[in-house]
């Protein structure tokens, strides 16, 4: 992240929800701007770029804090999964969703989904669910069926 670091407590609580009113001191862009830059004035003088107007992976992070501390441990691990994904580019993304449908790859393609984006991307989190996902997919018989 660009810009001054921000002190983060260390542990989030439930009432630090929504961040955005409890908390802004603690979000930016994934630019390092904070989040009382974002705003009408600065969009009509061009002081803000499209990649202002998207989530960090720091705030998602935050996010996944605040859901552990309310007791949705699931919810909270989608922040996580989404804090990597703002690395993956969002053709990739469309990829690896499409990949992931019941028969659109075999173990061997999810495997290689999966080392890419621990490898590449440092996204451990998204890795881990796609090979849950070819472990639930040949277990079921939903992985690509071999061409003849």
């Amino acid at each position: 992240m660009r810009g001054d670091r921000v002190e983060i407590p260390a542990k989030l609580q439930k009432s630090d929800y929504p961040l955005s009113m409890n908390r802004p001191e603690l979000i930016r862009t994934p630019t390092g701007k904070p989040l009382a830059e974002v705003t009408m004035a600065a969009v009509v003088a061009g002081d803000l770029t499209n990649e202002d107007l998207r989530i960090s992976a720091e705030t998602l992070q935050l996010q996944g804090e605040i859901s552990d501390a309310a007791g949705r441990p699931q919810l909270a691990n989608n922040m996580r999964r989404a804090a990597e994904m703002t690395a993956i580019p969002d053709a990739e993304v469309l990829e690896i969703y499409n990949a992931l449908r019941p028969r659109a790859s075999s173990r061997e393609r999810l495997e290689a989904i999966a080392d890419r984006l621990e490898s590449h991307y440092s996204a451990p989190v998204n890795a881990a669910l796609v090979r849950e996902a070819a472990e639930v997919y040949a277990a079921r018989n939903l992985l690509a069926r071999e061409e003849d």
